[in-house]
Order: structure tokens, then sequence, then C-alpha cells
């Protein structure tokens, strides 16, 4: 059972601030004050007792609209980061599991993908695709995947040849057992502290997608694109665009800060277990 006396400073704040934006994110109808695209004022209104926030560059409650923002940017990096997880963890694994011409055309896949700058891949396949939600966690979350792809594959190759996974090919035991049972337990503590840093990134590349007009389109936003909507209000000295600015740097690093931790506690058990 977790001891929450034991869990350190940095850890409980990141797990605190991270609950507190995944909260918003489920709550976000309850708990918003307005509308996600209602107008309930003048433009750029600084804040005050009916809005927390003040008001964007329509109108609208700037707090309800990082709130349901909130919501999008979760939603989306959170699927995204599942699939460029699962189809790069599976791959990578059996890549090196299998090895041969298998492992050869799916490595030479990835580095002709992963030669191409990934935004320019993404802005190509977005100006031509429709701009959804589920094109943008295909395109987020198969470019993303390339970068797991490499780490798992690494990570397997070596924990192939260990005594134990000799046994069980021995054994008689087929691929899959091999992948799901005796590669990936032993493959999380990497893939734990890269699943942080890839969920950060699927929040960076969204924002500077919608930043670029070609990711969440109005009237919902994400927090890239209201700091889009508001950046003109930035040379008459409204912050109105520094607040979703601040939430995505307070997410990344709530989120580095708990992978961080789970990734020490999971490699202190193992020692501890060796």
């Amino acid at each position: 059972m977790l001891d929450i006396k034991r869990i350190p400073i940095p850890a409980l704040i990141g797990i605190v601030l991270t609950a507190l934006f995944v909260l918003a994110a489920i709550f976000a109808p309850l708990i918003a004050p307005y509308g996600n695209g209602e107008i309930v004022g003048d433009v750029w209104e600084p804040m005050s007792a009916t809005h927390l926030l003040g008001t964007d560059n329509l109108g609208r409650d700037l707090l309800s609209r990082m709130i349901y923002g909130a919501r999008i940017t979760l939603f989306i990096a959170v699927l995204a980061t599942a699939l460029s997880f699962s189809l790069g963890a599976v791959l990578g694994f059996s890549a090196a599991v299998f090895g041969g011409w298998f492992d050869t055309l799916l490595s030479r896949l990835v580095d002709l993908l992963m030669s191409i700058p990934t935004l320019i891949m993404a802005l190509v396949v977005l100006s031509v695709l429709p701009t959804n939600l589920v094109t943008l966690i295909l395109v987020m979350g198969i470019l993303d995947s390339t970068r797991v792809y490499r780490l798992s594959r690494a990570v397997a190759v070596d924990i192939n040849v260990m005594d134990y996974v000799e046994a069980a090919k021995l054994r008689g035991e087929n691929e899959a057992w091999i992948i799901f049972r005796e590669i990936l337990p032993n493959a999380l503590s990497p893939l734990v502290s890269e699943l942080g840093l890839r969920f950060i990134y699927a929040v960076l590349f969204l924002s500077t997608l919608s930043f670029l007009g070609l990711g969440v389109q109005p009237p919902d936003a994400d927090w890239g694109g209201m700091v889009k909507e508001n950046k003109d209000g930035i040379v008459f000295g409204i912050g109105a665009a520094l607040i979703p600015a601040a939430a995505i740097a307070a997410l990344a690093i709530s989120v580095n800060l708990v992978a961080d931790w789970v990734l020490n506690r999971t490699t202190s058990l193992k020692g501890g277990r060796g």
C-alpha cells in the first residue's frame, strides 16, 4: 500500500497538479462558470470577481476556456501517447524477437520517417487530410511511435539474450508469450520514464499545430490554440496569451515530476528484489 508520507515533496506536488488538471478536464461542464464559446463581456477585460482570469479576444470567459481547453488538450495527448506506445512498443519488441528481414524492414522504415522533421511531416499530412480529432490523434500517434520503436527495440534486444528468455524459448513458448510475458515486464522502467516525456511532447506538439492553425479548430481550442487567439494582446500589455502558456508549462513540469518518481520507485523495487 502506498504511503503518502513517504512520497517526496516534488513528486507530491506533481501528483497534486496533475490530478487537478485531470479533474478539471473530466468535470469541465460542471465547474466552468460559463459555456465554452459563450460571449460574456468585452474584449480582453481584466481579472475581476466576475471573470477570475479576465476575458479573451472575443469576450469569452478565459477561465471557462482554460477548463474546456484542458479537456481537449489532455484527451488528444493521452490518446496520441497511448497509440504511439502501443504501436511503437509492440513493433519494437517484435523486431527484436523475430529479427532478420522483419527487423531490417521495420528499422529502415522508421529511419525514413525519422529523417523527415516531425513537424514538417505533420503539417504536410494535415494540410491534405481533414483536420479533426481522429486525424490529429492518428498523425501524432504514428509519428511519435517511431521514437518509442527505437527505444523499445534497443531495450528488447538486450533482454532477448537473457537466460530466462532463452529458457522460455527452449520450453517452446511462442513469440507472443516472449514479448508480453518475458520482455515487457522487464522493459517497464525505461518505458515509464519515456511515457512522461512522450506525453509532454504530445501536448507541446498539439499546441504547436494549433498555434499554426492545423490543430484543434474553432470554436473549440486547446491551450496552444488559446495562445494563438490572444497573442495580439501582448502588444497592448494584455497577458491573456500567457495564461494558457503557463498552464502548458505547469502540466509539463508536474507530469515529469511524477514520471521521475515512478521511475526511481520501480528501479529501487527491482533492486530490492534482486
